[in-house]
């Protein structure tokens, strides 16, 4: 048979493009109505409750009296008190992190890849623990650092009071400085050293050229990651509630969550309204990221050739740096787990004596059912949410990168619609959303209410990370995978699946991270019997039971070492050269 016969069209192919283009439409109309159900729905019945007078679910009348005080004088006072919070963490989280991450990836300084996982240790540690263990911490009165201080100096006033607009900050830059490093030190790795030799050739000091020329390469990462590091601020729900509350400090997601936990009558349009504010003014932050990302061309530090990233002696500086990378790993880490291995033991919190240890704490854990519902709560949301973002990203990721079909950019746009919402108000657009779902279906007060909006917050990460992998496999595997006779599913299933897996595995990761220590919406959400395990401690905390917080802190913080440690023997399979 000759090649013209072999390539010459059948009767049969009109048939299969006409069932090809129908099976994209098919999957791409189902993937944007589940995309809208998750992610546009609750926004859409956020600005529905905005309007509405009653609670969900209620008798009420249209008005504009959420907005009225959503933007009266005293909100402006809230928003400007949020913005001054993220700002002041912002320009120290950012130094700190760029000075640890150059000295983790460009110098000599001993032990580097401990340093390494020291360093982002605290960014996988719950916030809402290490925000219990500061309160114990740094109070003024009772607060061990106070009182190690007042012996030490003799002064009768504390070092610092936790309970203030500085004390915030300080909790917030601890996770700030990590999240930042994360993303600063890879920067680094991947930049063109040339230049900064160039520099030192020509007679410029060391500092001067991290001054002039290292810096200034990396000011649209840098850049970038400030802005990331403000949303975060402005989202945080863990340190404005636990030191700026009693301080008399608010902000707008404590605003929110007051409103309506603590109210004597929620007023759910308020809340719904406030969020409607907050995320067109998160809206204008990922506006104005975007436009940095876009004006970053004229700063490109990774050419075409290869290179090796250049390794500074630092001499006997190295020592010194190694000795600030284990001060801020003692300061984030070892003193909060401290702590709250102390409070574990003590038969009453900050009265702590060798002879009065006790472990009867840690028997009225383990012998809490309402403790163990919750880890049981925990471990299904988080393995099932996990999974279930991560494969909803995959899809997402596999028809944005890997196709041309109609809808695919709506899809993206979907997909990371969650980005701008804060937890607490995806929380409130969930609220509305199960009150209004049509038919006998009934999601508030079950597991699913839980489940969903975890999926949605996780969705943008489970695409950011199949993408990335996505884009680093060749489309000629695919292409020469169909040649050779194998399917759509088995390509998928040898190639793509195969090839990307352990990107999978450590997106599922942080994914499950991500739910087992989210608070805000799962605040908002949970009802008796569907309590998560940071729901349980900060109830516990309010009923003044700090000890038994303390011995459940200590268990997650066990689980965080045990799936960090997978997330590094996954990284490093990907990339065994990683320091």
């Amino acid at each position: 048979m000759s090649v013209t016969a072999l390539n010459a069209p059948t009767a049969s192919t009109p048939l299969l493009n006409r069932r090809a283009r129908f099976g994209r439409r098919f999957w791409t109309s189902l993937l944007i109505v589940l995309l809208g159900l998750l992610m546009v729905y609750p926004l859409g019945m956020l600005v529905y409750g905005s309007f509405y007078t009653g609670s969900p679910g209620a008798e009420g009348v249209f008005s504009l009296a959420g907005y009225e005080k959503a933007i009266s004088g005293q909100n402006a006072l809230i928003l400007l008190n949020t913005v001054a919070l993220s700002l002041a963490k912002v320009i120290p989280s950012i130094s700190v992190a760029v000075i640890l991450a150059w000295i983790i990836a460009r110098t000599d300084t001993p032990m580097r890849g401990a340093l390494e996982v020291m360093i982002t240790l605290p960014f996988f540690v719950p916030p809402i623990l290490t925000a219990m263990a500061w309160s114990l911490l740094g109070n003024a009165k009772t607060g061990p650092i106070n009182g190690l201080w007042r012996w030490l100096s003799g002064s009768s006033e504390p070092l610092f009071d936790i309970y203030s607009f500085g004390g915030v900050v300080w909790h917030m830059s601890q996770y700030s400085i990590s999240f930042a490093f994360l993303i600063i030190v890879e920067a680094f790795r991947r930049m063109d050293p040339s230049l900064e030799e160039a520099a030192r050739m020509c007679g410029a000091s060391q500092l001067r050229t991290f001054r002039n020329i290292t810096l200034r390469l990396m000011l649209p990462v840098i850049a970038s990651c400030s802005v990331l590091s403000f949303i975060r601020g402005m989202e945080s729900l863990e340190s404005p509630l636990f030191f700026g509350t009693p301080a008399g400090i608010k902000v707008a997601v404590t605003e929110i969550y007051n409103s309506i936990n603590q109210d004597f009558v929620p007023n759910y349009q308020y809340a719904a309204a406030f969020s409607i504010v907050i995320t067109m003014l998160m809206f204008l932050v990922i506006v104005f990221q975007w436009w940095l990302i876009g004006n970053s061309r004229s700063y490109q530090t990774v050419g075409g050739r290869g290179f090796r990233p250049g390794i500074i002696r630092l001499g006997a500086w190295r020592w010194v740096a190694f000795a600030f990378c284990l001060l801020f790993f003692a300061i984030t880490v070892v003193l909060p787990v401290g702590q709250l291995l102390i409070g574990s033991l003590s038969r009453y919190i900050g009265f702590f004596s060798l002879n009065r240890l006790t472990f009867q704490h840690y028997t009225a854990v383990l012998e809490d059912h309402t403790i163990w519902d919750a880890v049981r709560n925990t471990f299904i949301l988080g393995i099932g949410g996990a999974t279930a973002a991560m494969a909803l990203g995959a899809i997402v990721a596999y028809i944005t990168v890997r196709t041309r079909w109609r809808g695919r950019r709506l899809i993206e746009t979907m997909a990371w619609l969650p980005w701008i919402m804060p937890g607490i108000v995806l929380g409130v657009g969930y609220l509305w959303t199960f009150a209004y779902i049509p038919g006998p279906i009934t999601i508030y007060g079950t597991l699913w209410a839980l489940f969903l909006p975890y999926v949605a917050m996780s969705t943008p990460l489970g695409t950011n990370t199949m993408a990335s992998a996505f884009y680093q496999i060749s489309v000629d595997l695919e292409e020469c995978s169909r040649v050779h006779g194998a399917s759509f599913l088995q390509t998928m299933v040898q190639i793509l699946i195969a090839l990307a897996w352990p990107s999978f595995a450590i997106g599922w990761v942080l994914c499950f991270f991500g739910i087992m220590r989210e608070l805000s919406a799962s605040v908002l959400l949970y009802s008796v019997g569907t309590e998560v395990l940071s729901v349980e401690m900060l109830k516990l905390w309010s009923a003044g039971q700090a000890e038994k917080v303390c011995v459940i802190g200590l268990m997650m913080v066990v689980l965080v070492i045990i799936f960090r440690g997978v997330q590094i023997l996954l990284s490093r399979r990907i990339n065994p050269l990683k320091a």
